[in-house]
């Protein structure tokens, strides 16, 4: 980790959940604080900002975990980056051999008011949170920006002991890492080298749905629309548009999946929780859609899933409680000590 980074992040630990939490409702329609200081071109057709904790430009011996951390809809990497490290820190020595990585994925008004160069990726203001195509420079998916990471992390020559890697997000980022566990095709990069991957889904305002049933049928019923992409198999994006609904599925199922619930996330005005019909089918709350939608998944004649749900006792919707929670440092160190699951 770079030295400078290291003292922010400590120093900051104890401030870091208020700013995140503070930040989750505050709107998004306004240019990014901070742009993320390391670049990686993704496939040569536009360049991802990204915070990394070591220098992957060289060989990382030590590193056996990378675990990418995907940042809310505010786009503040920054802050999820302290996040991140608030968490690396708590995980004490499994922390010390891990390697955290936040991308960020920026919109037009970041780029006008940071005055970035014309090849820096940019997408709308939510549309990458499903894997929309970016605006420019060209129409790369926000999917495609996660494959050339694991790409990346696939790389012997960088990363010879690399053992698993963990795609985790909370609130927007677990919107995110949901449907990336759905759709994403860089996991077969690393099954060749051997490499795990794991997805942590953290109190995300909703999931993709592989079926037309919803658990509040009744306003399913009268929300156009409510059963397309993200929140179901129709009107997929063209990063989605070559596989098939049952073999979308076949892959989530076989996927190792932890949903993180926080109990507390249980405000059905939250400001920053979703509230459109396609959303409100899912459930009144974060907590209530969570559960709801593992219960479907479990029900589904697909096979049983690789999946596991666990709730953090006494926590709302505050992204460095639940990464630094017991179950947290479990989903993303293997840390003992959760027993929370259900």
């Amino acid at each position: 980790m770079r030295a400078l980074a290291r003292l922010v992040a400590i120093a900051l630990v104890l401030t870091c959940g208020r700013a995140l939490a503070a930040d989750e409702i505050a709107p998004n329609r306004k240019p990014v604080r901070a742009v993320a200081d390391a670049r990686l071109s993704v496939g040569g057709r536009g360049i991802l900002p990204l915070y990394l904790s070591s220098d992957w430009s060289m060989p990382l011996p030590t590193i056996s975990r990378a675990i990418i951390v995907l940042h809310g809809r505010l786009r503040n990497a920054d802050e999820y980056y302290l996040s991140a490290n608030t968490a690396q820190v708590a995980a004490g020595d499994d922390g010390k051999h891990a390697l955290m990585i936040v991308p960020q994925f920026l919109a037009e008004i970041d780029v006008d008011a940071h005055k970035l160069p014309a090849d820096m990726l940019r997408w709308s203001l939510e549309g990458w949170e499903g894997g929309d195509a970016a605006l420019a420079p060209n129409p790369v998916s926000s999917f495609e920006a996660l494959d050339a990471i694991l790409a990346k992390l696939s790389d012997r020559r960088i990363f010879p002991n690399l053992k698993q890697v963990v795609v985790a997000g909370h609130s927007g980022g677990g919107q995110v890492a949901q449907r990336y566990a759905i759709a994403g095709k860089g996991e077969a990069r690393l099954s060749r080298q051997h490499i795990e991957i794991r997805y942590v889904v953290a109190n995300p305002s909703s999931y993709a749905y592989f079926s037309a049933e919803r658990p509040v049928p009744a306003i399913a019923a009268s929300c156009p629309g409510y059963n397309n992409w993200k929140y179901g198999m129709d009107e997929r994006p063209a990063y989605l548009a070559d596989a098939t609904p049952a073999a979308l599925e076949q892959r989530y199922v076989e996927r190792e999946v932890i949903y993180l619930l926080g109990t507390l996330d249980t405000n059905p005005e939250h400001p920053a929780l979703d509230k459109s019909c396609m959303a409100k089918a899912q459930g009144a709350t974060r907590y209530a859609r969570g559960h709801a939608y593992a219960d479907a998944m479990a029900k589904r004649d697909q096979g049983t899933p690789n999946h596991r749900v666990w709730d953090i006792p006494g926590v709302g919707h505050d992204g460095d409680k639940m990464l630094t929670s017991k179950c947290g440092l479990a989903a993303l160190f293997d840390i003992p000590g959760c027993g929370a699951e259900r």
